[in-house]
């Protein structure tokens, strides 16, 4: 059966940070990849991400409808808010046999919305959570497929290395994994963003993360943990703020109020946007310091009027 054939040649749309592990790896195995991202029609970007793609041995397509011709497996993998509106653009270029999986960090009710622009002509959608930091692990990251096709798919991306497994034939039960999951995640950065931030004004950071290695034993406060959960902010804020949002969408949909994914969502905005304003930069193959950052975006006090 056609189903069970081997993948040979993979589309990816969105050349950003899991695009590009996810295209590199693939390419490495001998599969033709093709990629496509707004940038490649960029001015000022067009040939920085041209150079990343040969880099990686992929194909840079010209146009969307180019990138999705050939291929037999297509990944999504754009920002949170640009998701459907990519499914809404693929799916006239799609058609049956292909196979659409949506790896992107949205709300149950978008992916059922992305999935009925997919499957107009016959192509099957998969949506797919990513349940950790894609860089860590690559294509050994875990994700939980959701959707009727799910299983087949499944067993389709494990045999090109890909760490999926099928958790429900029901679309959108594995993002809501995903999504409640991230109020824990995402809501534990923001935390530490504003307890270390204000300890460090106080002179009391390493008393703070003391007693929380007491606390929690095994995470790694006084190693690694608080470095890890506020650079993901520094360098993923705004993308991050928008998956909150996705979250808040998510909870309202079945009548909790998004109290603390909010209050996330703003806090992540508010650090990045503290970061744009004093012009920083980060290198992200330098070592990532917290307390420098706290200290380079702490505003200067305002002197009282005499």
């Amino acid at each position: 059966m056609e189903d069970r054939k081997s993948i040979d040649c993979v589309a990816i749309i969105g050349f950003g940070e899991a695009g590009c592990i996810f295209a590199k790896d693939l390419a490495a195995q001998g599969l033709h990849v093709s990629v496509f991202d707004l940038l490649f029609n960029s001015r000022r970007r067009r040939q920085a991400m041209l150079k990343k793609a040969q880099t990686c041995g992929v194909t840079a397509a010209r146009s969307l409808r180019d990138c999705l011709h050939k291929a037999e497996l297509v990944i999504s993998a754009v920002t949170a808010s640009s998701a459907l509106d990519v499914a809404k653009e693929a799916g006239p270029n799609l058609r049956e046999g292909q196979t659409f999986v949506d790896i992107n960090s949205v709300s149950p009710e978008t992916k059922r919305k992305a999935a009925g622009y997919v499957e107009r002509r016959g192509a099957r959608f998969v949506e797919a959570a990513v349940m950790s930091a894609v860089p860590k692990q690559r294509l050994r990251v875990p994700m939980l497929l959701g959707g009727p096709h799910s299983t087949e798919i499944a067993e389709r991306l494990q045999r090109i290395g890909v760490n999926a497994r099928a958790y429900s034939e029901q679309l959108g039960v594995a993002s809501a994994v995903k999504m409640c999951r991230s109020v824990i995640i995402k809501g534990l950065e923001a935390i530490a963003i504003e307890s270390l931030f204000a300890a460090r004004r106080y002179g009391a950071e390493d008393k703070v993360i003391e007693s929380l290695a007491a606390s929690f034993p095994g995470m790694g406060w006084e190693d690694h943990l608080p470095d890890y959960l506020i650079s993901r902010v520094a360098e993923h804020g705004h993308r991050r703020a928008v998956e909150m949002r996705e979250v808040a969408q998510t909870l309202r949909h079945i009548g909790i109020e998004p109290i603390m994914a909010l209050a996330t969502a703003r806090r992540q905005q508010e650090l990045v946007g503290n970061i744009d304003k004093q012009k920083l930069a980060f290198d992200s193959d330098a070592p990532f310091s917290w307390r420098s950052l706290s200290d380079a975006v702490r505003r200067p006090r305002r002197r009282s009027a005499k």
